[in-house]
């Protein structure tokens, strides 16, 4: 039996999928330290040691929880994730899309790529709707405590993890497969059939890349923000993003249809395809 066309919709996860940043909604709190401290004290150890935002906030995490007596192992921060609040429609979506795209004859798959917390994402209770989930990640010693990092995503690192999904090279450390020299028309989900959704200016290189490589990037924005929205909107005249729309996933509201057309159009273009590969075999077999 054939296998359908595989389409990936690939989602940020702070300020796309769930407003704000996740360690601010939990894991701060636990902290004697309010948000607006927290962040100021990462750019100031970024600046002083000429460092890397992601990297800084993971050391950051780990030493306050130290100092705190905060339990942080990678089970307690995936109960973090567990109370994490998402935007409108959320929980709901993924049924939904994927129905969509296979009553179309394609086959759609979820994919993270966040410079937040992997194993607070874990822990949200739609973590099991995701294929992959890539996220800046601890690494733990014997007793299970977070003593370091693992891996850190920044705006610039996000874009390998389009080629990982691009070449179906989906282990972090599979770089044969994802360096490998690999023809278009092979690869496992072509740019043309991505849907890349993000909010913010650590999105804008996948945004971009997704775009000119004929996939759809949608920037998307808080509901209630005015100054989010008209950000999102700037995006749209700096060509990195094909569409600006509130974070609002319920049923047939702009993002859900802006979804749905794309997978019309791809499933149109898979069909054609498909017709033109027909007539071809046909007329080389004289038919």
């Amino acid at each position: 039996m054939k296998r359908k066309p595989e389409v990936a919709l690939i989602y940020d996860f702070d300020g796309t999928l769930a407003p704000g940043n996740m360690q601010e909604q939990a894991f701060i709190p636990d902290l004697n330290m309010s948000k607006k401290k927290f962040w100021m004290t990462v750019r100031e150890l970024a600046e002083k040691h000429s460092g890397d935002d992601v990297l800084m906030y993971m050391q950051l995490m780990i030493d306050e929880a130290d100092k705190n007596e905060v339990k942080i192992s990678r089970k307690d921060i995936k109960r973090y994730g567990r109370s994490l609040k998402l935007f409108p429609g959320v929980e709901g979506w993924f049924k939904r899309v994927n129905d969509y795209a296979r009553a179309r004859g394609l086959v759609v798959r979820h994919y993270i790529i966040s410079a937040g917390n992997q194993e607070m994402i874990e822990g949200t209770k739609i973590a099991k709707e995701f294929t992959k989930i890539y996220g800046s990640s601890f690494r733990y010693d014997h007793y299970g405590r977070a003593v370091g990092i693992a891996m850190a995503i920044n705006y610039t690192t996000k874009t390998q993890f389009l080629f990982r999904i691009n070449k179906g090279a989906l282990g972090v450390t599979d770089h044969a497969t994802l360096n490998a020299w690999t023809e278009r028309e092979t690869r496992k989900v072509p740019f043309e059939r991505m849907v890349f959704l993000g909010d913010g200016a650590s999105d804008i290189p996948c945004m971009r890349l997704v775009k000119q490589q004929g996939g759809f990037s949608i920037a998307v924005y808080r509901p209630s923000s005015s100054k989010a929205k008209a950000e999102a909107k700037k995006l749209i005249g700096h060509k990195r993003v094909d569409f600006a729309v509130a974070a609002d996933y319920r049923e047939g509201k702009k993002l859900d249809i802006a979804v749905r057309r794309r997978i019309d159009l791809i499933a149109a273009a898979v069909k054609f395809r498909d017709s033109i590969g027909q007539r071809a075999a046909a007329s080389d077999s004289g038919v």
